[in-house]
């Protein structure tokens, strides 16, 4: 194989301009946010500022109005919660969240990763679910879907890998559909070509053009700044993990030519292994540049109020003058980065303790 030349970065704001249509069109704020979450929140203890996520979603052409509004979803879903410091928020993980991008992380860096062999068995499912049910008909597809089980007909799954069978029992039981459903497990009782059913179940015309695009993409992509290699991470990601729900990585055995998926996992690791550094320190950066802000404009419970910086306007005041604690108010910081000022002339500067408060002279 020739090897590719390089490639410029890919624009943070460029729209997809070869023609082919991705899953859902360009990737909307809420799938770029739950991207973000998995590559550089989760690892780091799921703790984020507002403002860290509105710049990095900005470097990937989203709009502030937008990002917050995928933040305001993402708590609406149950996957973040928020915490209030002075003017700034601090985002945590839900449990629910901490899980969701658990079992994604593992599902989309463990796909493809190894060769299995085949023992030619096959794991069959059927579930009844009426038409009408069409919002437990889509939660099932989604749950199968994303554990690789393709549907040849109505209402009958199958995936060549019958050790799958623990996974697709839980996903029956979550949706509560036990007395729905039936599997069962064995060999095809004929050496018939299984390329029709195979055409039934899953669109891999599809899945093979988007390999290629995807190889075309990324392979060889050049990233000269860190803020080039966090926005190709990002749409590396983003783009690749897409195929767990598109491809169900059938064996070798029932493939008739050479497949690009493992082309496409090689592009995917390699240029995710070359980016990766350069694309976490531009995330800490981003991120420690807002604790950096918010740790200056700080409003701990716990300030000294006996060492107080003042300036008395009318005189007889000095800079650094210390007051018995029963002279002061303290009350928390709501104007980040002015003085406060009270009657008599009295300008509460700063506090000389870590904390910033404004005080009121009483």
């Amino acid at each position: 194989m020739q090897s590719a030349s390089p490639k410029e970065p890919v624009p943070a704001s460029a729209a997809d301009t070869n023609g082919r249509q991705r899953e859902s069109g360009y990737p909307s704020a809420r799938s770029l946010l739950l991207t973000l979450l998995g590559e550089f929140v989760h690892p780091r203890r799921g703790e984020v500022w507002t403002g860290t996520l509105v710049e990095a979603l900005g470097a990937l052409g989203v709009e502030e109005k937008s990002a917050r509004q995928a933040l305001s979803r993402a708590a609406a879903e149950g996957l973040m919660s928020s915490t209030a410091h002075g003017r700034r928020v601090r985002w945590q993980l839900t449990i629910a969240g901490e899980q969701l991008l658990r079992e994604g992380t593992e599902r989309i860096y463990g796909f493809m990763r190894q060769v299995r062999p085949w023992d030619g068995r096959w794991l069959v499912l059927t579930v009844g679910i009426p038409e009408s049910q069409r919002q437990l008909r889509h939660r099932l597809r989604a749950r199968l879907t994303w554990l690789g089980l393709g549907s040849p007909s109505p209402g009958l799954w199958v995936v060549p890998e019958v050790g799958k069978s623990n996974a697709v029992r839980a996903a029956i039981e979550e949706l509560g559909l036990q007395d729905r459903a039936f599997a069962w497990a064995g060999s095809a009782i004929s050496d018939a070509d299984p390329t029709k059913m195979l055409a039934a179940a899953w669109d891999l015309q599809d899945v093979e053009k988007r390999y290629l695009a995807f190889i075309d993409q990324f392979e060889g992509l050049n990233a000269p700044t860190p803020q080039d290699a966090f926005v190709n991470q990002v749409r590396l990601v983003q783009e690749w993990r897409r195929f767990p729900f598109l491809d169900p990585d059938l064996p070798s055995e029932l493939l008739d030519h050479g497949w690009p998926g493992p082309r496409a996992a090689a592009t995917f690791h390699d240029s995710h292994d070359r980016w990766h550094r350069r694309a976490q320190a531009e995330w800490d950066r981003m991120d420690e540049g807002r604790a950096s802000a918010a740790d200056r404009h700080a409003c701990p419970a716990d300030i000294d109020v006996r060492k107080i910086d003042v300036r008395q306007g009318a005189g007889g005041g000095r800079l650094g003058d210390a007051f018995p604690a029963r002279s002061l108010e303290v009350r928390p910081c709501r104007c980040v980065g002015s003085a406060n000022n009270v009657p008599g002339g009295t300008t509460i500067r700063r506090a000389s303790s870590a904390g910033r408060p404004l005080v009121r002279w009483t």
